[in-house]
């Protein structure tokens, strides 16, 4: 549903919106009419930032709106508006520059989002009049790959397992021009996917490597992984039904990464892109992988499984080393992979891993500047010894349960290619509280920034600026 209207498009008058900072809200209230000082006063509105107010004219109707804000170009400023006001066409009253204009664009777009696969909605969410500095090719762009990760996330596994996320994949393909190549199955074996078949072999939902490509040889090599495993049960390590529950989301890398792919075909971007997903659903059955069962990778290195609930390193070790083909300047993986992450950081600050300190910082700054907050943690190389196994070159989780998110990016550096500037997110990809335009469920964390980041980067390698 378009929510943003071209003002030559609109049917109808527009209500204006007008958005106060908390800190002048007093001062602007002077400055109002007595009618509608009294008014706002009557009904205890303070101008609280994320609080807003209907402001009736004097037959009855409604003369506007005034919503409290930290910051009028804030993002999410006016996010939790389209749910909120009755239907209807809408206005900032209010001067943002370019930026600041397609921030509150793209935060109504993301708050009128809903998962309607199932059940339909029941309101109408207002409408806003794109703000004259915003592009909308701009907007469109991100809350496209905004609603593409959250609709994928939201999916049941019973309707999002390897063969439609490869339709999801697909369809993003045909729309850009990109070649898409799966191996499913036996082939896994017989291709040198080792990994990734024995942890998906006890599904009846074959699992699969999906392999996409755009634009070869058009410019420096960017490789993006994302964790695709369509539902977690944890394995013959079975998780407990609290921790089931929301497993759907173990797919949410994967979501990820086919979302930044989607931006930067959609952007044009002078890069050679390659999307790699290992899509897998860790099940139990009389075939599936034990603790203790060493397993043999694409890399050749053999990994002792410490425990079945740390699939989502194996497949992606197999999908890491087959980024090596390219030699890629930049890989970046996106995944759904720890809980340590989350308790560090907790579910809105994405972790991130980074082996390049420029990349990292690019990733940072944009971070910054696209609202979408993500932290650095250390691959501390002391940690490393905590991975090696009896019996195989490494095992799959360390005996002790301190550093988790860092012991699980030691275990993927194992199988970056080399040279390459690598970058790890580990992420909730999930709200587990709706609030303002964020509801409860699948959403898209460090996605944004990411995208800002790479842009920046391939624009520098354009010019032979720093990598």
């Amino acid at each position: 549903m378009d929510v943003l209207v071209d003002a030559a498009d609109s049917e109808e008058p527009s209500r204006p919106i007008t958005p106060v900072p908390a800190a002048d809200f007093s001062r602007w209230l002077d400055a109002q009419t007595a009618a509608t000082a009294a008014w706002l006063r009557s009904i205890g509105f303070t101008g609280k930032a994320g609080s807003h107010a209907l402001i009736p004219d004097g037959e009855g109707g409604l003369q506007g709106v005034v919503v409290g804000v930290e910051q009028r170009d804030d993002l999410w400023a006016y996010a939790g508006l389209p749910g909120a006001l009755p239907a209807g066409t809408y206005h900032l009253d209010a001067e943002l520059e370019d930026a600041g204009a397609e921030r509150a664009a793209l935060g109504w777009s993301l708050g009128a989002y809903a998962f309607e696969r199932y059940k339909a909605r029941e309101d109408t969410p207002a409408k806003l009049i794109l703000p004259a500095a915003a592009e909308r090719p701009r907007v469109e762009r991100l809350a496209s790959a905004v609603t593409l990760v959250r609709d994928l996330i939201n999916t049941p596994a019973g309707d999002m397992g390897p063969a439609e996320l490869t339709d999801a994949v697909r369809a993003e393909a045909k729309r850009y021009g990109a070649r898409v190549q799966v191996t499913s199955g036996e082939q896994l074996v017989k291709k040198n996917f080792p990994a990734i078949h024995a942890v998906g072999r006890a599904s009846s939902r074959e699992p699969c490597l999906i392999d996409m490509r755009w634009n070869a040889n058009g410019g420096p090599q960017i490789t993006l992984v994302g964790k695709g495993v369509v539902f977690d049960t944890g394995g013959l390590d079975l998780k407990n039904p609290q921790g089931m529950r929301i497993m759907k989301k173990d797919m949410g890398g994967a979501a990820h990464a086919l979302a930044l792919a989607k931006l930067i075909m959609d952007a044009n971007l002078p890069v050679s892109l390659r999307l790699l997903i290992p899509a897998v659903e860790n099940s139990v059955a009389g075939n599936a992988f034990r603790p203790g069962d060493v397993l043999n990778t694409r890399a050749g290195k053999t990994v002792e499984v410490g425990n079945t609930d740390a699939e989502g390193r194996l497949v992606l070790a197999d999908a890491l080393t087959a980024a090596d083909k390219d030699t890629p300047e930049v890989v970046i993986d996106f995944a759904t992979l720890t809980g340590a992450a989350r308790v560090a950081l907790g579910p809105d600050v994405p972790a991130l891993f980074c082996n390049d300190d420029a990349l990292a910082r690019r990733f940072a700054e944009a971070g910054e500047q696209e609202q979408d907050p993500l932290w650095r943690l250390p691959l501390h190389d002391g940690y490393r010894r905590w991975l090696d196994s009896d019996v195989a070159d490494l095992t799959n989780v360390a005996d002790s349960s301190f550093g988790g998110a860092i012991v699980a990016g030691l275990f993927l550096r194992e199988f970056v290619p080399k040279g390459a500037s690598w970058a790890h997110f580990d992420i909730m990809a999930w709200n587990t509280a709706a609030w303002a335009g964020r509801p409860k469920g699948g959403e898209a964390v460090a996605l944004r920034a990411a995208f800002r980041a790479v842009s920046a980067w391939a624009a520098a390698q354009g010019h032979g600026g720093e990598s």
